[in-house]
């Protein structure tokens, strides 16, 4: 197996050096960003131990076909202009959460410079939330 590995690698060297330097620049923008993600069942554990928020990123509209209970929407393109509305849960755990896990870092980022200390990004978003088959409040 090894040997197979080697020779793939001495022949298609360019496809193993793309590889290496996607991944290479993937693992550094993750870093970068700081924010630690957390899957389904951390977050939930966080919600029901910790009264950790759940600040929901995506548009209105999306927000209405399902959210989690007791979530907060603002749009992303809205948090600053809404900061004040979650200063009062500055010392608590905050979770942000987006359609698919992708967005949820740069608001998270905010946050952070905002002066809230424990943000968190869920892992997956809403997508994987809902095929963990956690449920989802609609309206």
């Amino acid at each position: 197996m090894m040997n197979q590995f080697i020779e793939f690698a001495t022949n298609h060297w360019e496809m193993v050096a793309v590889f290496l330097a996607i991944l290479a620049t993937v693992l550094f923008m993750e870093s970068k960003n700081g924010t630690q993600g957390v899957s389904t069942a951390t977050a939930v554990n966080m919600i029901n131990v910790e009264n950790a928020v759940l600040i929901d990123t995506r548009s209105s509209k999306e927000f209405s076909t399902g959210h989690i209970t007791d979530s907060i929407n603002i749009p992303a393109a809205k948090l600053k202009e809404s900061l004040s509305t979650l200063e009062k849960h500055k010392g608590a755990p905050i979770i942000v959460v987006c359609k698919s896990g992708v967005h949820s870092g740069a608001t998270a980022k905010d946050l952070k410079k905002e002066g809230f200390a424990k943000v968190f990004k869920l892992q997956g978003g809403i997508a994987e939330w809902q095929s963990s088959n956690l449920p989802l409040v609609k309206g």
